[in-house]
């Protein structure tokens, strides 16, 4: 009996042992015993820092700038638009508060064809029958503010160059037939001879002696939205000059510019004052002139102090400017202010101050004058 259960026990054991059906194997994938995370999403790869920069910038120009097309379609504008003159152009930026900008002179003459609005989400600009001098660049920003101190947001905002073009006017019209340009030495000059039509070709003529002035494309070049562009202006480029158009017509002449040559300083007015007399006899008439000499573009402003200005004392102040030829082509804008005196009393004895204010600062000068 023992033997024989001694003997089941190891044909089970056996049984457990070896006899097990063995696990069917399945062929091992590529790569399977590489270990896996577990619940990991793969992220993709981000493009190119280059390329993904210039598709940004060119989405952020653009990207909430439209033009309403008919029948309620909406189209992104690119960097510029041809429109024949005559047609109506509706304009749309996205945002609650949209400030625009256009050519000035639309609100310079206060045009009723131009017509903004703001709306709930978005900012409106309608130009009704557009001329060849509504040329030019339309963009729009949205305004973040906080409380009453409004700026750009650099990330929301768009613009194009809009041509309305006019066969009849290829150049974009302007309010005056002759134009002066300041040549400064360390700034580009630009002659702004634009044109309506994209595709014209444009070329730049000297007056006297006449000639065609060659457009290199490094110093003077030539932009369709600015006009012709002297990079590095010198005195040798004085003089007036034209610009030329032609496309499928006859050639068509701008207006013409007076191109000055500019050296001064940049900095607070370089101010003068001197009196017409520093002693007077009471009755006399006596007047104190104060002189600035500046840039030929730059604005000067004067304010006066003197003896009889508390008591109300009568003073004639009158300003003029014009522009003078130092020599060697240098063209000088000379601003004056005169404050006049009439019938000198003693009350008016004293010291005559002159301050002259430019963007750049104040200058404050002074002389006395004595009672004979």
């Amino acid at each position: 009996y023992n033997l024989f259960l001694i003997s089941n026990i190891a044909f089970f054991h056996f049984f457990l042992v070896i006899g097990q059906p063995a696990k069917s194997k399945r062929p091992k994938e590529p790569g399977e015993n590489k270990i896996k995370p577990i619940n990991k999403k793969v992220k993709p790869k981000p493009p190119k820092m280059r390329e993904r920069e210039s598709a940004d910038s060119s989405l952020k120009s653009q990207s909430i700038l439209t033009q309403v097309m008919d029948k309620g379609h909406f189209q992104k504008l690119a960097a510029t638009l041809s429109l024949s003159a005559g047609q109506s152009i509706e304009l749309r930026c996205k945002g609650s508060n949209v400030t625009w900008n256009y050519p000035s002179y639309l609100d310079t003459f206060k045009d009723s064809r131009l017509s903004i609005k703001q709306l709930d989400r978005y900012g409106q600009l309608i130009l009704a029958n557009s001329t060849a001098a509504d040329t030019g660049e339309y963009s729009c920003w949205l305004q973040l503010c906080n409380g009453n101190k409004c700026r750009k947001d650099e990330t929301k905002t768009g613009s194009t160059y809009i041509f309305f073009t006019d066969k009849e006017e290829l150049f974009v019209p302007t309010p005056s037939y002759f134009e002066i340009v300041y040549l400064n030495p360390d700034k580009p000059a630009v002659i702004p001879c634009r044109v309506t039509t994209p595709s014209a070709k444009v070329t730049l003529h000297r007056e006297f002696p006449a000639e065609e002035i060659e457009t290199d494309g490094t110093d003077i070049i030539y932009d369709v939205k600015k006009g012709f562009v002297y990079q590095h202006p010198t005195s040798d480029h004085k003089g007036i000059v034209y610009c030329k158009a032609e496309s499928q017509g006859a050639p068509q002449i701008s207006i013409k510019y007076h191109l000055l040559y500019v050296e001064v300083p940049k900095g607070p007015p370089s101010t003068t004052i001197a009196a017409s007399s520093n002693r007077a006899e009471v009755s006399d008439s006596v007047h104190v002139i104060c002189t600035v000499l500046g840039e030929p573009d730059v604005d000067v402003n004067f304010r006066w102090q003197y003896p009889g200005q508390e008591s109300e004392r009568p003073a004639i102040i009158q300003n003029f400017w014009r522009l003078i030829n130092r020599g060697t082509g240098h063209t000088t804008r000379i601003s004056k202010s005169i404050l006049l005196i009439e019938d000198f009393e003693a009350r008016d004895a004293g010291n005559y101050i002159c301050i002259a204010q430019n963007l750049q600062g104040e200058t404050t000068v002074a002389t006395r004058v004595e009672l004979n």
